[in-house]
């Protein structure tokens, strides 16, 4: 599950906070919001079954977002 979301991260970075994206603007809060929600620990820790999945799913989401928004 590190994988996902060190990759995640990464790409929220060079996507949002390198270029310099205005905090204000919806996309900027939506990519913010599905960054730290696939963050949490409890997909770390528990690292397989249904939590897993959640969280692999949001890091597929926030990707959507950047690819799409950004």
């Amino acid at each position: 599950m590190l994988d996902p979301m060190q990759k995640a991260s990464a790409h929220f970075f060079e996507k949002v906070i390198k270029p310099r994206a205005a905090s204000s603007e919806p996309r900027y809060r939506n990519a913010l919001f599905h960054l730290l929600c696939s963050q949490t620990s409890c997909y770390r820790y528990w690292g397989e079954g249904i939590w897993a999945e959640y969280g692999r799913e949001i890091c597929r989401r926030l990707e959507a977002i950047l690819q799409h928004d950004f």
